[in-house]
């Protein structure tokens, strides 16, 4: 199945510096047979085009858009899901340990407040020897004095509790900014969830409206190749961050 020549995935080869006879070597296939993936926009076998992806460490779909088709791409997705809890609470405290501890590259927690986590002595140890183990940890807090925080706040019937939440986050949160790896941003974002994740796994808590994020669901997902679920909220996460301000130390 021949067709336009592909672009995504001759601009990784250049971007990467890497030479076709290169990634033919690492993906065992022949030189001319990466020529033909790109002029000819052959679409490889699924193990190739995994390993490609890996190599590459992009998503397979965006070097082979229309490999998968429709049903491929739900049954991956369905695939991603681990756990269902029906409430935050629900999840086992040493979930969010196991979650954190497996981490090689990066943690990510996008929240308003995050009180919970906040106040756990022994999460924040485990954060702060992630950080120093290399781990790149990353940390989204409302803005106290975003106008979705307040009206989060009156929805709950809490409030201006939630502003003076985050403000008391944002005090326990900054000792982990003695590491280099860390970085806290605040952002006034409507938050559709919270997210929690450690490189490709993730603890999506749904927000509903008018109730605590404790008694919302949470969604265990891991990203497999070919789906798409995690993708998406692991995408929303770096919207969030790249438009986000940062928090200062101190």
């Amino acid at each position: 199945m021949g067709g336009m020549p592909n672009e995504r995935l001759r601009a990784l080869l250049l971007e990467r510096r890497v030479t076709p006879a290169k990634l033919a070597e690492a993906v065992q296939v022949d030189p001319k047979t990466i020529e033909r993936w790109i002029v000819g926009g052959r679409i490889p076998y699924r193990r190739h085009r995994f390993d490609v992806a890996a190599f590459f460490g992009v998503d397979e779909s965006y070097i082979w858009p229309d490999a998968l088709d429709r049903d491929e791409i739900v049954a991956a997705s369905e695939s991603e899901i681990i756990a269902v809890y029906p409430h935050r609470w629900a999840v086992p405290r040493d979930t969010w340990g196991h979650l954190f501890e497996q981490a090689e590259k990066e943690i990510g927690i996008l929240v308003y407040a995050g009180v919970f986590m906040a106040e756990d002595a022994g999460l924040k140890r485990l954060l702060a020897s992630k950080a120093e183990s290399g781990v790149r940890l990353r940390i989204l807090l409302g803005d106290p004095d975003s106008p979705y925080v307040a009206e989060r706040g009156q929805a709950e019937g809490i409030d201006d509790a939630l502003a003076a939440k985050v403000r008391s986050a944002i005090v326990l949160f900054r000792p982990l900014l003695a590491s280099e790896n860390v970085e806290i941003r605040l952002h006034g974002t409507i938050l559709y969830n919270s997210i929690y994740r450690a490189d490709e796994q993730l603890l999506v808590n749904t927000h509903i409206y008018g109730m605590a994020a404790n008694n919302a669901p949470v969604f265990h997902l891991r990203k497999i190749p070919g789906g798409d679920m995690s993708s998406s909220y692991l995408e929303s996460f770096d919207r969030v961050w790249s438009g986000a301000k940062p928090c200062k130390g101190g």
